[in-house]
């Protein structure tokens, strides 16, 4: 598929500066500098974050209320529920409220629905099944909540404070909750909206330890260190695709630290388990290996193995729910791989269908906790937005997945009088169905999507950082653009160009992937640096010389060394 590249723009003044003040390399500067990193003080906060910097609980709307009611309840043993969500998110957020309140002496327990049985949030049945019968007077949500008003006014019926602990976007009306904690809510003005549900799971642990530290309530029992919780709060970020700045870069960096030092027995078992050294993780790590594997839990199975894991102090317990993650990860894949083939074989039948303004397909065959990993890689495949249904008695459930420039969440309402139900943002979104209207749902949907996007927001985009020549690659350089990371949503990976790239060699290795010595066209005679091109494509074999690439850097670790590697991500012949 075609991309565009677009070449950002360097302050060359500025870039200089920076590089005065770091003595870095011109590249590093001029990345720091694009991205609003010019003076000592943001490049110095940005390049060593400290909880010492986190802003603080309390400017949170609804963190007061909710912490008095906590407190009460743990002075007067009420019986506490935490009611979370089966992603990664949820479970870290679960995990650690559920632990952080076990130290401090809760009566507390904890409840996470079935993915496909129960589904998504809070609902009136939680309420009826779960916590009258379980005497339960607090119940508190992670991940969920912001929506639930059925379920909530009914444990306000049966004197059920809930207090609600969500970061997704806030409906129209709030829910009647003794406490809704989500910094999004329009009269809360903390500045931390971007928080993922484990990060607010952790601001109200902070939070109610202060609370009680003001009580006196630490002076004849030990005050849990909540750092050392940081690693759940890595992962669950990580996962959740919030934008790694402010408080998120800061409590991912500390958290990926103690995830290094493998103090949790279920991150040292699912480390061993994925084939990663845990002394040296990273976002990538958590991203492609460590969530798709917590993820697999809810989508196969069930979401407290996976929690279940992280909290066991039992080192061999440990070993043998990561083992399990795994064949559910692996069990995962097999489905994903039967969805996908499903449906290229639907577009290879009629490739009209691939020309439309975005792509819908529903089976009764498909199993419901995949079916938003593949509408992803169709997205990635087509560049267009996707929904894939799964089709049970005469019900539809679906996930979409969209592309920047196109709000899935949006066309969805204008679609809403087709559907029993749909929630989301704008890259992504869950819906409910009517079988029957799937069919004029995806006229109508191609029709809205048309309405709003231009040509060129289906061409792909490659933002190029900073042109590279491969000569000037260095182990020092590449410990710099390390230094940027963890990576994600608004701090991406830097993207490199090179010109005039020489092939030595070049061969095809995995599922079409290709392995590469590349150099400069000024040093053709050195021996190159690795390379590695994902889903490459196969014509391109026998090419010895490249006009451009891009790409990015990056360390290889292999058997306790690590070398430099390139991570192409386009090229032009």
């Amino acid at each position: 598929m075609q991309k565009t590249w677009e070449i950002q723009t360097t302050d060359t003044d500025a870039t200089a500066r920076v590089v005065s003040l770091l003595g870095c390399h011109p590249a590093t500067a001029s990345i720091l500098v694009q991205r609003g990193l010019d003076s000592e003080k943001s490049i110095q906060a940005f390049l060593h974050p400290s909880l010492h910097h986190l802003r603080p609980p309390f400017g949170i709307t609804g963190m007061t209320e909710a912490v008095t009611r906590i407190s009460n309840a743990l002075l007067d043993t009420e019986k506490i529920l935490i009611f979370g969500d089966y992603d990664v998110d949820g479970v870290t957020a679960t995990t650690l409220l559920y632990q952080f309140l076990k130290a401090i002496g809760a009566d507390v327990s904890f409840y996470i629905p079935h993915r496909v049985t129960e589904g998504y949030g809070l609902k009136a049945s939680h309420i009826t099944d779960i916590a009258i019968p379980g005497k339960i007077k607090v119940l508190l949500t992670v991940d969920c909540g912001v929506s639930s008003h059925e379920a909530v006014s009914l444990a306000k019926d049966n004197d059920i404070a809930v207090i609600i602990t969500d970061h997704h976007d806030i409906p129209q009306k709030l829910p009647d909750a003794l406490a809704v904690i989500n910094p999004k809510r329009h009269d809360c003005h903390s500045g931390l909206e971007n928080l993922s549900g484990v990060g607010l799971a952790f601001y109200l642990a902070v939070a109610l330890r202060k609370h009680l530290r003001d009580q006196g309530f630490f002076q004849s029992r030990k005050e849990p260190n909540l750092k050392k919780s940081c690693d759940l709060v890595a992962l669950g970020t990580v996962s959740d695709m919030v934008p790694l700045v402010h408080e998120n870069r800061i409590l991912t960096c500390t958290g990926i630290e103690i995830l290094r030092s493998a103090n949790r027995p279920g991150i040292k078992a699912l480390a061993d388990a994925c084939g990663v050294d845990h002394r040296h993780i990273d976002a990538q790590d958590i991203s492609f290996r460590f969530a798709p594997r917590i993820n697999a839990a809810g989508r196969m199975d069930h979401a407290e193995i996976a929690a279940r894991l992280l909290r066991t102090h039992r080192p061999e317990k440990a070993g043998q729910d990561a083992d399990l993650l795994s064949k559910f990860n692996s069990q995962r894949q097999q489905e994903e791989e039967s969805v996908l083939a499903d449906i290229l074989a639907r577009l290879d039948k009629d490739p009209s269908l691939a020309r439309k303004n975005c792509m819908v397909f529903a089976s009764p065959d498909w199993h419901e906790g995949v079916v938003g990993i593949v509408a992803a890689r169709l997205t990635r495949l087509y560049f267009k937005p996707a929904i894939l249904i799964s089709v049970k008695k005469g019900l539809g459930k679906g996930s979409a997945r969209s592309i920047p420039g196109i709000d899935i969440r949006s066309a969805l309402t204008a679609c809403a009088h087709m559907l029993h139900g749909f929630g989301g943002h704008p890259m992504a979104a869950g819906l409910q169905i009517p079988a029957d209207q799937i069919e004029p749902f995806w006229n109508r949907l191609n029709q809205v999507i048309g309405q709003v996007a231009s040509p060129q927001d289906f061409i792909p985009k490659i933002t190029i950082d900073y042109t590279l020549d491969l000569s000037d690659i260095t182990t020092k350089l590449l410990d710099e653009v390390t230094s940027l990371g963890p990576f994600g949503v608004q701090n991406p990976e830097p993207i490199f160009m090179a010109n005039n790239v020489h092939v030595h060699t070049s061969k095809i290795v995995g599922k079409g992937h290709r392995r590469m010595r590349l150099s400069g066209s000024s040093n053709k005679k050195s021996k190159g640096l690795w390379a590695i091109q994902f889903n490459a494509d196969p014509d391109s074999i026998h090419v010895d010389q490249f006009t451009k690439i891009a790409y990015c850097l990056q360390w290889n670790r292999w058997n306790g060394n690590k070398s430099i590697q390139l991570l192409v991500s386009d090229t032009q012949m």
